[in-house]
């Protein structure tokens, strides 16, 4: 019972610290930055919110906690004591993957729960925008090659990019097979590059970039004369009423 009242009496000093503004409603601590007062009656009650989040006074939605990413916590640097698990530093948050090395693989921790997450390639992820980005935008160090970027023919994207006929830069340009017609690669984020091809009975078009009949593109012409079981591509035909 004494326990209980000298806790009632100290949780009590810490909110008589905060004075509530005349309008009810949430605001931030002046040093930590995920806790909050919640005034009601002009009677502040303290709260902090689920670790790894921290609390942003200028979002307009009712639980105004948020990725520490997304809010500016300014002098409020002071948080509570992190909650870890083997795969995550705090309960809350999307945190870089705990080898160093790997710089394309991150965690998204929920309440501890955690889910490996990969970067489409050639990304590497950046703890500090939560999002992944261009290597050389994340500026993280010793991290491993994370494709191979020579097939087994021995294609590589060429270093010079593709641009279209605006002048912009094709995000993830395709290149014609040098010696199959139906075979062509497509270079992801210009960087790494997948073998395709079409299906039986279309070839590779390099100047619309598209799959199409042979007889569109020079040189592919005959490229299914030898194979009179191939599946020409299918037409749609109108069918009337």
């Amino acid at each position: 019972m004494i326990f209980a009242f000298v806790t009632l009496v100290l949780v009590t000093a810490a909110n008589a610290q905060f004075k509530c503004p005349p309008k009810d409603g949430q605001y931030e601590d002046s040093r930590q930055c995920d806790k909050f007062y919640q005034c009601d009656d002009g009677i502040a009650v303290e709260k902090l919110c689920p670790d790894g989040l921290v609390f942003d006074p200028l979002i307009r939605k009712i639980n105004k906690c948020d990725q520490p990413f997304n809010v500016d916590c300014g002098d409020r640097t002071d948080l509570q004591p992190p909650k870890p698990n083997n795969f995550c530093p705090r309960r809350n948050g999307f945190f870089a993957h705990p080898d160093p090395a790997v710089c394309n693989k991150f965690y998204n921790c929920i309440e501890g729960e955690h889910t490996e997450i990969t970067c489409t390639a050639g990304l590497h992820f950046d703890e500090f925008t939560g999002t992944c980005v261009w290597p050389d935008a994340a500026g993280r160090q010793g991290c491993n090659k994370d494709v191979t970027n020579k097939l087994k023919d021995g294609f590589e994207c060429p270093k010079e990019g593709q641009t279209d006929a605006n002048g912009q830069l094709v995000v993830h340009p395709k290149y014609a097979h040098p010696t199959d017609c139906q075979r062509f690669y497509v270079c992801l984020n210009g960087q790494e590059p997948r073998d395709l091809g079409c299906q039986v009975g279309e070839v590779y078009n390099e100047e619309t970039q598209r799959c199409d009949a042979p007889e569109n593109v020079p040189g592919c012409e005959d490229w299914y004369k030898d194979e009179p079981t191939a599946a020409k591509p299918s037409k749609k035909v109108k069918r009337s009423a």
